[in-house]
């Protein structure tokens, strides 16, 4: 990951301040210029093209390079994008719910322990959080409330005991 970023800065300086595209996104090796013009979109794919090959000695992928109408929505780090909102692709969302179930079952049969399953809805909610899915969020939250109503993460113990730590040194100033 680190190696693209730092290879792939040349194609940010380009696109930014040579292309002047107003809308771009790049994460890795993935990235999604948002424009209203087919023309406009159609010269930077072209002009980008000819950067990597001369400049970087790469090539854009030709399945994977394409021009969509944005009502259409772009496909974009698991997820698809439109002008006012975000979705999860619902295949992201069945391999989340399958891997929390299977975390559950290995629960349930003493084969993992809550910081695991903590760590991992924590993470997924990092990621899911940027997408439209505040209510789904929600749900999730509740039903695992009730299944591990007894249970706390060593996290949550390490912020309370942060917190804790920072109003003693409140009280004694």
């Amino acid at each position: 990951m680190g190696f693209a970023n730092v290879y792939l800065n040349e194609l940010d300086q380009f696109v930014k301040h040579e292309l002047k595209a107003q809308y771009y996104l790049r994460y890795v090796d993935d990235f999604v210029i948002l424009h209203a013009s087919t023309k406009e979109l159609k010269c930077y794919k072209e002009k980008i093209e000819h950067f990597l090959e001369e400049k970087l000695e790469l090539s854009l992928h030709p399945d994977k390079s394409k021009i969509i109408p944005i009502n259409k929505g772009v496909e974009f780090l698991g997820m698809r994008i439109f002008p006012h909102h975000k979705l999860l692709k619902k295949k992201n969302l069945r391999k989340f719910e399958r891997k929390l179930k299977n975390y559950f079952l290995s629960y349930n049969q003493r084969e993992t322990d809550y910081d695991r399953i903590y760590d991992f809805l924590e993470g997924w909610y990092a990621y899911a959080k940027h997408a439209n899915t505040y209510m789904l969020r929600r749900r999730i939250t509740e039903e695992f409330e009730i299944d591990f109503k007894r249970e706390i993460s060593t996290k949550e113990i390490n912020r309370k005991l942060k917190e804790t730590r920072r109003h003693q040194k409140k009280r004694k100033k």
